[in-house]
């Protein structure tokens, strides 16, 4: 086994775990394994992110990073918002399961937190300015698209169209009459 690795490893190994996420799930994800697909010492991977919850805390804060970024590029409707969000999810099933798997991860990991904070502002400023009744609005949202993408994810509810249009439509429905 090659133990010397030029190079990013570390982003290396975060491009395998992704990998692994989106074709196998969570519970196939392993150090020694990630070691020996990037060519690296068993001992390579606890270097860099010190367990496996380290690793997949790594991966959450990506994720959470991603979201941010589609809602950010998303317009500036809620409606917007919740399409980017649920295509953004369903895009990255892997990513998207390991961000709310709280039981995995290092919740004191302040760049998490950060990611997390910053991905939840991007939906609820499209609400207007913060008040508790905003916040409650703004919750509200979360499930409601937090829900349409597990139920594309899981297949339970196949009526569920993943294009555009068909979210557009789903998403208003849903939505509390002001």
């Amino acid at each position: 086994m090659e133990t010397y690795h030029h190079g990013s490893l570390r982003a290396e190994l975060l491009e395998l775990a992704a990998q692994t996420l989106e074709s196998s799930g969570v519970h196939a994800l392993s150090l020694r394994d990630l070691a020996r697909r990037a060519g690296v010492s068993h001992a390579a991977p606890i270097h860099h992110f010190g367990s496996r919850t380290g690793l997949l805390t790594e991966l959450a804060c990506q994720g959470f990073e991603g979201l941010a970024a589609a809602l950010s590029d998303a317009g500036e409707d809620l409606d917007d918002a919740g399409v980017a969000y649920v295509r953004w999810g369903v895009g990255h099933p892997g990513l998207y399961g390991v961000m709310w798997q709280t039981e995995l991860l290092d919740r004191t990991h302040e760049p998490l937190e950060r990611a997390r904070r910053d991905a939840w502002h991007h939906l609820e400023r499209r609400l207007g300015p913060s008040t508790e009744a905003r916040r409650t609005d703004a919750l509200a949202a979360f499930a409601l698209v937090h829900g349409v993408v597990q139920l594309i994810l899981v297949g339970a509810e196949p009526r569920i169209q993943d294009d555009e249009a068909s979210l557009r439509d789903l998403l208003r429905r849903l939505r509390p009459v002001s």
